[in-house]
């Protein structure tokens, strides 16, 4: 299924919580001469480490820019976490920072999460102390501006108001304070996550399926397997129980792609990522397959409960040198493997092996029906098109997702069009795909079969920046890919599309000619690049 682009959020008219789209998860309000080399840095490290997006001024903002960079950064996260300490009211800078927090709080929902950091929150809500004179000093300097004073001054009483965390009353290591508040972050996230699952349409019955409540978080290592053909929503589903469950484990990680990067060469990466991720670092090098398997034995995983995804696997090497044998993770460790491949499980012994059936007539209507007219239900006059369309999908959630996109704003002749073509189709996903494609300009294709061949996973302004010196108009062309349900952006700003979108790419390019290299365009394997110029295919076609 498609991932969702993250978009800002315009500041003249903010959206609801429910319908924002956040880019940061945190946003640092905090006075940089108090507490920016200890304590702020501390915490910005360790949700740097959870993988909790954060804002904080020093590395986001380059110099010069103005405040309203600053209040855009604000309106675009999940929470702002404020940390007062005792000459934080001396900064008119962090005033008028926490002015906008409070605002897009009434405004946009933005959660609010106080740190009183070596100040009560007595002090900051009645204003003595450091406070006080911070305050005199304000009332003299905008002396003809008394409002924007007031307007502080009921600012910070409103946060002394919200429940934080108040370090002067706890006797206690600053490490603890700071792993206490980065579980309290990642708990909401994990119930914000977890209320987007719901939604996901049809996904929360097969998580309800597939993990049964008496799987519980108990002392066995449980391996599963979800199997089925592509555009099922095979990694929809996993995301969606890892996003429910993360929280529940002492470490984890998603490691995507495993098919396409293990082809690439890059399973020693996968390796390197995976004890990055669940051993909370970042500087681990692994040169080859084999080290990386000595490397994962020996780093003290097996004493850790973890949650680990390997999603698209393809082969039982795969799974040896990643996940090898139970005893290479703690007790309790869930490790969830996606597969087409039912052997692959079989052979490595996954007991537990979930097929999903694809999406009853119910949910398969509601996926269809909110890419096509925006809503739940079909426009008037539609109905029966609609039906015979989502019958002609068989439930699968990619196939809906692309026919819903490529029918959307279309007329009734037109879908009536587009049912004909269908019968001509003997089913198979890539054609049923194609449609989509075929819809496309002719620009916009070559941009699609690019991105299929060689851009998946690639930064978005990179990749658009490459095409625009190809003299491709590569901005409106990717927007135009997204909105077709063809190619998706992550939360990194990087290309991401179906694995079968990407086949039915590479099957175009082979199928238009014959599948003659030398008079390919596009070679995208290594080993048919090396064939075309050992055998000098290219030039001897240009001859002819």
């Amino acid at each position: 299924m498609a991932s969702v682009k993250r978009k800002r959020e315009s500041s003249s008219s903010p959206s609801s919580s429910s319908t924002r789209q956040p880019k940061y998860n945190a946003f640092l309000s905090f006075r940089g001469e108090d507490t920016r080399t200890n304590f702020t840095d501390h915490l910005y490290v360790a949700l740097k480490r959870k993988g909790i997006i954060t804002f904080r001024d020093e590395e986001e903002l380059k110099k010069g820019e103005r405040i309203s960079e600053l209040f855009k950064a604000i309106e675009e996260s999940q929470f702002a976490i404020i940390i007062l300490s005792r000459n934080y009211a001396s900064s008119t800078w962090c005033l008028d920072e926490l002015a906008k927090i409070i605002k897009c709080k009434d405004e946009i929902g933005l959660e609010v999460l106080p740190v009183f950091y070596n100040v009560s929150p007595s002090i900051v809500r009645k204003q003595t102390e450091t406070f006080e004179q911070a305050f005199i000093d304000h009332q003299i300097r905008f002396e003809d501006n008394i409002e924007k004073v007031q307007t502080w001054r009921d600012t910070l009483k409103k946060v002394a108001d919200i429940k934080g965390w108040d370090l002067h009353l706890q006797n206690r290591h600053e490490s603890e304070i700071i792993q206490d508040i980065v579980e309290g972050i990642m708990e909401k996230l994990s119930s914000k996550s977890s209320s987007i699952n719901k939604n996901l349409i049809g996904i929360n019955s097969m998580v309800v399926e597939l993990i049964p409540s008496y799987v519980g978080f108990g002392n066995d290592i449980y391996m599963m397997g979800i199997c089925g053909m592509g555009g099922l929503g095979k990694t929809t589903l996993a995301s969606a129980i890892y996003y429910e469950y993360s929280n529940h484990f002492e470490g984890s990680s998603f490691i995507a792609n495993v098919r396409e990067r293990s082809e690439k060469g890059e399973l020693h990466k996968l390796q390197q990522q995976l004890l990055d991720e669940i051993l909370e670092r970042s500087n681990t090098t692994i040169y080859n397959v084999q080290v990386g398997v000595k490397k994962i034995k020996s780093s003290g995983l097996r004493h850790k409960k973890v949650l680990l995804v390997l999603d698209d696997v393809n082969h039982k090497d795969q799974l040896e040198n990643l996940v090898g044998e139970h005893d290479w993770f703690g007790l309790g460790s869930w490790i969830i493997v996606t597969t087409r491949d039912e052997h692959v499980l079989v052979q490595h012994g996954v007991l537990k092996i979930y097929k999903p059936n694809g999406l009853d007539d119910d949910d398969a209507s509601t996926l269809f029906c909110s890419k096509a007219f925006k809503k739940e239900q079909p426009e008037e006059g539609y109905m029966q098109l609609s039906q015979k369309v989502v019958e002609y999908a068989s439930g699968l959630p990619l196939a809906l997702v692309t026919l819903g996109s490529f029918l959307v704003g279309r007329t009734i002749e037109e879908w009536q069009s587009a049912l004909d073509s269908f019968r001509n189709i003997k089913g198979d996903i890539h054609d049923i795909l194609k449609i989509s494609y075929d819809g496309l300009e002719e620009m916009w294709k070559e941009i699609f079969l690019d991105i299929a061949c060689f851009f998946r996973g690639e930064g978005k302004d990179e990749v658009i920046q490459i095409l625009e010196n190809c003299g491709f108009n590569a901005r409106i062309g990717v927007s135009v890919l997204v909105e077709r349900s063809l190619l998706t952006v992550d939360d990194n700003e990087c290309f991401r599309m179906h694995d079968l979108l990407s086949e039915m790419g590479q099957k175009i390019i082979c199928f238009e000619l014959g599948g003659n290299l030398g008079k390919q365009n596009r070679l995208w394997l290594v080993e048919d690049l090396l064939h075309v110029l050992k055998n000098d295919m290219a030039r001897k076609m240009t001859k002819h």
